[in-house]
């Protein structure tokens, strides 16, 4: 198998493209890919020619003899067959970030996580701080983190998105400022409060305030995120109810709602995930009724289900047997197959809860 030569790259992140006949290659570019023309020179003669467009500067430049090379394009294949080969030699590829890919296949555990564990953080994107609350992220199916910023002031992050197939993020302490695709100005996100972000939407960071901490919970693991150089956010158009891949935008703007009655002497308050995600996935913040202890069987026949403690404390009783306490901080990722008993321990007891219905699919 023969390997192609890397692309050349000149000055201003050009990426030189070695043809004999320029005006062929100009063609297969501008009509064929769909690229943009953006100089030739000289005017007589021409022996260099600039496209840009879909993620790719292209110099085109008359030489005898081209090596081919390889190219790859942001978005679809309109021609539907892959590589496409220029005129020159040179093949083309296209990598599209809105192309599903399969899921891995669920493997879920018991996993409690303790919030006093120093160690479990580390450095991520943008230099935020992250700690795994699930380890062994259930066969690379789910993602849970606890993220913090311990000195506020401005993130230095992009527009970006995700390729992803369920993400939200709940805001523990402190506050963030973040701007979404099509949802207005930027807005901050409080304690208290979540935003589903679906898939695709773009959106920025923008500041924190001095500890800010949040929890995040995604689908898959490991996931794509690309940067949108083009995009400037906030947008000129306001969308609320725009649908991303079958999902809607959620975030409370400051209106929690109201506390509903459970059985079993507890309060929930949803959160909206359920509405915008029709069905895939839920999230509610439980806390004892004033006056109670709060109990919960907590069994489901779920992908996931998610407790993080934002206060108090709760206990958990294992298969009737073995009870775990829970302080804030502390976490629980509970297996389909495991009866448990949810039960709070003080009056300021809260916990968020995130379920995932059990369903196939792609990103």
């Amino acid at each position: 198998m023969s390997i192609m030569p890397r692309p050349e790259r000149s000055s201003g992140g050009w990426v030189v493209v070695p043809c004999e006949d320029l005006s062929a290659e100009m063609t297969f570019c501008t009509k064929g890919l769909g690229l943009q023309l953006q100089r030739i020179s000289p005017a007589d003669d021409p022996r260099v020619a600039e496209v840009t467009g879909r993620g790719l500067r292209l110099r085109l430049r008359r030489q005898p003899n081209p090596a081919p090379i390889d190219l790859a394009l942001e978005g679809p294949s309109q021609e539907g067959d892959l590589p496409l080969t220029s005129p020159a030699g040179h093949r083309v590829w296209f990598e599209d970030s809105s192309a599903g890919q399969a899921l891995p296949a669920n493997a879920p555990e018991l996993v409690i996580s303790r919030a006093g564990d120093d160690s479990a953080w580390g450095v991520g994107r943008a230099g935020m701080q992250y700690r795994d609350l699930i380890p062994g992220r259930y066969g690379g199916r789910f993602i849970a983190s606890h993220i913090r910023i311990p000195t506020g002031g401005p993130v230095p992050d992009n527009v970006h998105f995700h390729a992803i197939r369920f993400q939200m993020i709940h805001c523990v302490r402190g506050w963030v400022r973040l701007v979404y695709e099509d949802q207005g100005e930027p807005f901050v996100m409080r304690a208290g409060e979540c935003v589903l972000q679906p898939p695709h939407i773009r959106h920025r960071v923008l500041e924190s305030s001095d500890g800010l901490e949040v929890v995040e919970i995604a689908c898959p693991a490991e996931h794509d995120t690309f940067l949108d150089h083009d995009l400037e956010l906030p947008t000129a158009r306001v969308l609320p109810g725009r649908d991303f891949h079958g999902q809607r935008f959620v975030h409370p703007n400051g209106d929690l709602g109201e506390w509903a009655l459970m059985t079993g002497g507890l309060r929930q308050r949803d959160l909206g995930v359920a509405a915008a995600t029709d069905g895939l996935a839920s999230a509610a913040l439980l806390s004892p009724v004033l006056g109670k202890q709060g109990r919960l069987p907590w069994v489901h026949d779920g992908e996931l289900r998610f407790g993080f403690v934002t206060n108090g404390s709760w206990t958990v009783l294992l298969d009737g047997a073995e009870e775990q306490r829970l302080d804030a901080g502390d976490s629980i990722a509970l297996p389909p197959a495991c009866a448990a008993e949810l039960s709070s321990v003080d009056q300021n007891a809260e916990l968020l809860e995130v379920r995932v219905a059990a369903e196939s699919g792609t990103v």
